[in-house]
Order: structure tokens, then sequence, then C-alpha cells
């Protein structure tokens, strides 16, 4: 299982340094996220329309990849398990909430046996609390 962060998804959506690579990542298999996801991921595209990163037109194309994406991915649903995953993970690593719950979807997603299974990310901090977790973190940087 492959899971993925809200922070790797917005590539998919907009284009950034990172969309090749993440593109190719997602190729290889289905993609796991937390049923939260989509919310993260609206608000990033719209920030970056209100601080006129994007042009109404790229605003409009991303919400709708953003559409199609979330129409194909398998969603992690179990909020109570992720609340408790996510309650443990602050006690061990210095996540923001949204993190942490982002976290614990991957590890209900992976049944208790993270090692083998991916987590994608490109925020540092979550990236980094994965790896310590047992996740795998495939790079996300273009190469």
């Amino acid at each position: 299982m492959r899971y993925w962060d809200a922070s790797a998804l917005v590539p998919l959506c907009t284009h950034e340094p990172s969309t090749p690579r993440l593109r190719a990542l997602a190729r290889e298999g289905p993609i796991v996220t937390w049923c939260l996801s989509r919310v993260e991921i609206a608000s990033a595209v719209e920030r970056r329309a209100r601080e006129k990163q994007l042009s109404a037109a790229a605003r409009l194309r991303a919400l709708e990849n953003l559409a199609a994406l979330s129409a194909a991915w398998v969603e992690v649903t179990a909020v109570a398990a992720v609340r408790d995953q996510a309650l443990a993970l602050l006690a061990r690593h210095p996540l923001r909430a949204a993190d942490a719950l982002q976290l614990g979807a991957a590890a209900v997603a992976a049944g208790g046996s993270v090692t083998a299974h991916s987590f994608v990310c490109t925020d540092t901090r979550l990236r980094s609390a994965a790896a310590r977790e047992g996740f795998t973190t495939p790079a996300t940087e273009p190469s």
C-alpha cells in the first residue's frame, strides 16, 4: 500500500516542480489517503488562487483535477481509529494536528504493519515522522 499525504496530492492537481515525479509514482498503483485530504487540497488551491499564484483558469483546472483524482482514490474513513493513532503520534513527534491525522490514517490503512508500506509526502517534518514510524518514504522531489 502506498499512502498519500495531501502535500503530495496537491502537485497532482497543480503544476509544481515535483509534479512529474509524483505523477510517475501515482501511475504505479492506487492512491490511498485520508477522507479529509480533499479539503486540505482544496484549501491549498484556493489559497494559491487568492494569493494570485494561480489564475482563474488554473484554479478551475486544479479543482477539476482534484475531483477526478478523488473519484479514483481509496479513502481511509475510520475517524475514531485515526483520531486515536493521531493522539499517540502527537506524543512522539512534533506534528501539526492535520499532519498527525494524515499519518494516523496511514497507520490505520497499514493495519499495524507499516514497514511493508510507503508514505508519500512532500512535507519534511511529516516525512521524517513517517520514516521514524517505519514507513518507507519514496523520493518526491525531481531527480
